[in-house]
């Protein structure tokens, strides 16, 4: 006999109707303008900040089950490196830029490990590769603000992603002024599966959601999945609410202590399964929060399995980079001991990043990178004798790998 799910109640988005006047976009027909005019319904997000839940028994269980494991892994990373090693600020780093790439992937933003590389030293012929890149961005400021989660910090959010997404910089951290909805549609909000609430509606909107997000009487990844789902329910910008919404978790998991050193790759989970995770955000409005958090519990359980197999074989390359150098007798001092750690985080790289990043001069960094290519740890990849880009391959293929795992799913 089938046990019964119990629902985890919410206030149930409601709808107001409205008529929608499509406007010519050059290339639809005037039969399809007509088509696309007449009543819709958009949403009215429910007030979300004094609403009290009782969370059914078991899902709290899971919910605490999920939380120890985000802990546990956040745990893991330091002692694996250990805390006080330099390559435990570069493992950050490319955590955050895995989850950062696989909370694009949701919005079908693919791209590379290798590309996704580039785009860090600006040599990526990629628009996607820039997208990305201006989504770890947004990992990077959620994190940052993750002290003073308020509206502002939201607004900021926003401006580090779209002021790094040609043609939208004039609208990065701003409060939409117009409709949007999600659906194929490019003229008419009509047949949307989820149309926003009027803009005049977002500013109270968030400012109840950022009222619920000061409490400190809800489970973290209850509080998490409902204020994500909140957020996307609210749609406040013209763009980028989804990878916004997603680096809102984050931002949430670290200010309630649970992820205190590194990001764990939460959306990878998420994007293991997208068709559930929507059906949850459907749910969430019609008053059952219950789908978007088992969602959040599922993603970080497999965030944290998989995160520290990603970390083991991170550290794996790096090792072996140490022993490669080893084996040639380089001296303690060379150039090349310093440049190892930062192999994670730039798995491809030049001679401009290392003057950069280690503060040292160009003649010391091209030392560097021919002691690594003689050791065999790089591969210079462009085969020019300027403006010349190594890569580490080896980081390269378990970055890779652990995007096709998801994708596998």
């Amino acid at each position: 006999m089938a046990t019964e799910v119990t629902a985890l109640a919410v206030p149930a988005t409601t709808y107001e109707s409205h008529h929608w006047l499509a406007q010519t976009d050059g290339m639809s027909s005037r039969a399809q303008l007509s088509s696309a005019s007449g009543p819709y319904e958009s949403s009215v997000p429910a007030r979300i900040a004094d609403h009290s839940m009782t969370i059914p028994s078991d899902l709290g269980a899971d919910v605490d089950e999920a939380t120890a494991a985000l802990a546990r892994f956040d745990l893991y990373a330091s002692a694996k490196l250990g805390a006080e090693s330099p390559t435990l600020g570069p493992m950050s780093s490319i955590l955050l830029r895995t989850e950062s790439a696989s909370s694009s992937q949701i919005e079908n933003l693919t791209v590379g490990a290798p590309q996704l590389a580039l785009a860090e030293i600006d040599q990526a012929g990629s628009e996607n590769a820039r997208a990305v890149v201006a989504n770890v961005r947004t990992m990077e400021a959620a994190l940052a603000l993750a002290d003073h989660l308020d509206e502002s910090a939201v607004l900021a959010m926003h401006a580090r992603l779209l002021g790094g997404q040609r043609g939208w910089e004039d609208r990065a951290g701003r409060y939409r002024d117009e409709l949007v909805w999600v659906g194929r549609s490019r003229i008419s909000p009509r047949g949307a599966s989820h149309v926003a609430p009027q803009a005049e509606q977002v500013p109270a909107a968030m400012a109840d959601l950022v009222r619920y997000l000061a409490r400190d009487d809800v489970p973290v990844i209850v509080q998490a999945a409902i204020a994500h789902a909140q957020f996307e329910t609210i749609h406040p910008f013209a763009d980028g609410n989804g990878r916004t919404g997603r680096a809102l978790v984050h931002a949430i998991l670290r200010a309630k202590r649970v992820m205190v050193r590194t990001t764990a790759p939460v959306s990878a989970g998420l994007l293991t399964d997208t068709e559930a995770y929507f059906s949850a955000l459907g749910a969430y409005r019609r008053g059952d929060a219950r789908p978007i958090v088992e969602q959040f519990t599922r993603a970080s359980r497999y965030a944290a399995f998989t995160g520290e197999r990603l970390v083991d074989d991170l550290a794996a390359q790096v090792d072996a980079a140490r022993e490669a150098l080893t084996a040639r007798r380089l001296r303690p001092q060379a150039s090349a001991w310093r440049v190892v750690p930062l192999l994670i985080s730039n798995p491809v790289l030049n001679a401009r990043l290392l003057v950069d990043r280690l503060g040292t001069n160009e003649v010391a960094a091209q030392r560097a990178l021919t002691q690594l290519t003689d050791a065999e740890v790089l591969t210079e990849r462009t085969g020019m004798k300027r403006n010349r880009i190594w890569q580490h391959s080896g980081i390269l293929n378990v970055l890779d790998q652990y995007a096709q795992q998801i994708s596998r799913h």
